[in-house]
């Protein structure tokens, strides 16, 4: 596998200002790479950095020094008329889930796609092919308040992936899933990755540590990024 794909971050740092001036750093030094046709978690205690990171690598927040790089594109530097499009290759799952409460089920899933100019037919079909994967086909009319948290985790899962992306930043996609739901979405995770794309789960659920989609694992303390097992090579 070529060194310049996937997803790798570089000397990244990343910290909040605090209220009297001094800056609460949340990552420093972290230098990883994400393969694509693997699934990376990260693990790490409640407010270790794993959401911050997971933003970082998809676009959302900039780091205070070092670079993200995409397929070795900075994509970091770019500037947000370059930075944006590009996100359009992101699928993220947010932790707090960040739907539209008064739209359906179907219309939350529209909304990512309607700037890529697809077609009608084509747009539907995904829709489609998505939310049957997360069993939720026969909701699609449903407005999304009225699902219950299980059922909206899910179809946050639905809209990150009904792009078709080439990268998939997941931030605790299992908190609200019962077992047999835990394990389904492992699975369709695991499977997304085999299609040549690049996963990275943040969580610290137990039952992801040891599932067999899991191929490379990492876990944050103390701002530092640490390969659990053989480590993985930056490019």
């Amino acid at each position: 596998m070529a060194l310049n794909a996937g997803l790798a971050c570089h000397g990244l740092r990343f910290g909040w200002p605090g209220e009297q001036g001094d800056d609460r750093i949340l990552l420093q030094a972290v230098t990883a790479w994400f393969q694509p046709g693997r699934v990376s978690l990260v693990t790490g205690a409640t407010g270790a950095g794993k959401s911050t990171l997971l933003h970082l690598l998809g676009g959302l927040l900039r780091p205070v020094a070092g670079e993200v790089r995409a397929e070795d594109q900075p994509v970091s530097r770019w500037p947000a008329r370059h930075r944006d499009p590009w996100r359009r290759r992101v699928g993220m799952v947010f932790q707090h889930l960040a739907l539209v409460p008064d739209l359906s089920v179907a219309e939350n899933l529209l909304l990512p796609l309607v700037p890529r100019g697809m077609k009608w037919s084509a747009m539907q079909a995904a829709i489609t092919r998505q939310l049957e994967a997360v069993e939720l086909g026969q909701l699609a009319a449903k407005p999304v308040y009225t699902l219950s948290g299980g059922q909206r985790q899910r179809l946050a899962i639905a809209r990150a992936l009904v792009g078709a992306p080439r990268f998939v930043l997941a931030d605790e996609p299992t908190a609200f899933q019962d077992d047999r739901q835990a394990a389904r979405i492992c699975a369709q995770m695991g499977a997304v990755a085999r299609t040549g794309v690049v996963v990275v789960i943040g969580s610290h659920d137990p039952r992801l540590r040891n599932a067999s989609e899991v191929d490379d694992r990492w876990h944050l303390a103390a701002g530092r990024l640490t390969a659990v097992g053989p480590p993985q090579a930056a490019p």
